[in-house]
């Protein structure tokens, strides 16, 4: 196991190095001088300008500043702002609050998504199984923005002013961790619908494999076809998706975060961006990589967990 670890961290850093260095040439490529836009409708002073050029090393050749960013990165120095703010400094405390917006969107993601997906796996071909597909189709077909603004309008308004019920924070912080239960709704609205579909599919294939058949053939109880056997089963390409998804909600929480007023690392990618902020936005994408290979990583090694037959050495 030790080795199979040592081995996947190895070859994380070729992938780390590669998606790097594309996400650092495509924002560098962008059209428009950094310290120009830095200086906004006011014309910057040619000399300061030359001198920010040379501080930041935006004279030297695309891969030399790829060099120094990225040796920087693997001691932890991800660079710095125009306004001499350390990236590193700027992550600090909004990472925390993103993190806790996608991991409490994977949570609700999995109650609900695995719940539903079984439950209409096992009523195949009744009512229950075609609402919950209905149900996929509508949480699919609805963007965030609508989402977020109707959840905020019923259980941040309604709720409160006409049933006096105010369990729902729908903006900042400041209730703990109820002030992520909504957002983390909306975030992983479209995740929940895919969640259940695939759990419905693998379910359903497993239930009709030869060796669930003999189970029931032999008079074993349902409850432990399905516990024992069919789930277990099944929950491998389950695990692989929820893996893979929590990147995918980091990364997407920009939307979410701007409409419930969460100070996290999507406002202040969607800031950067706007301002030219190389550093921070390659720092943000970068952080995200991370993410996705230790998140793939975690995934893999509990393959061997659901099904025994893996073995890593």
């Amino acid at each position: 196991m030790g080795r199979y670890v040592i081995r996947r961290l190895l070859q994380a850093i070729p992938v780390l190095l590669g998606s790097t260095f594309l996400i650092f040439c495509t924002v560098y490529a962008l059209p428009g001088d950094p310290v120009t836009i830095l200086g906004g409708e006011r014309r910057i002073d040619p000399v300061l300008a030359a001198q920010l050029r040379e501080q930041y090393g935006l004279n030297d050749p695309l891969i030399v500043q790829y060099w120094n960013y990225i040796s920087g990165v693997f001691v932890g120095d991800f660079g710095e702002t125009f306004q001499g703010v350390q990236v590193a400094d700027l992550f600090a405390g909004k990472f925390e609050v993103t993190i806790q917006l996608a991991v409490t969107a994977l949570i609700i993601e999995a109650i609900v998504g695995l719940g539903l997906g079984l439950y209409a796996a096992l009523r195949r071909g009744r009512w229950q199984d075609h609402a919950v597909l209905a149900l996929t189709l509508l949480l699919v077909s609805v963007p965030t923005l609508v989402s977020g603004f109707v959840l905020q309008l019923v259980l941040g308004v309604k709720l409160k002013t006409e049933l006096g019920i105010d369990f729902f924070p729908i903006s900042g912080t400041e209730a703990g961790w109820r002030s992520f239960l909504v957002p983390g709704f909306v975030l992983a609205g479209t995740s929940i619908a895919y969640l259940m579909r695939l759990t419905r599919t693998s379910l359903m294939e497993t239930l009709r494999a030869d060796y669930i058949r003999t189970a029931v053939a032999k008079g074993m109880p349902r409850s432990r076809v399905l516990g024992r056997h069919a789930l277990r089963n099944s929950l491998i390409p389950l695990v692989t998706y929820l893996g893979a998804d929590l990147g995918t909600l980091m990364g997407g929480a920009v939307i979410t975060e701007a409409i419930f007023n969460l100070n996290g690392i999507g406002q202040q990618l969607f800031q950067s961006v706007a301002r030219r902020e190389n550093a921070v936005v390659v720092g943000v994408v970068t952080v995200l990589v991370l993410v996705y290979l230790l998140a793939n990583l975690i995934v893999d090694l509990l393959y061997a967990v659901l099904d025994p037959r893996i073995r890593y050495e």
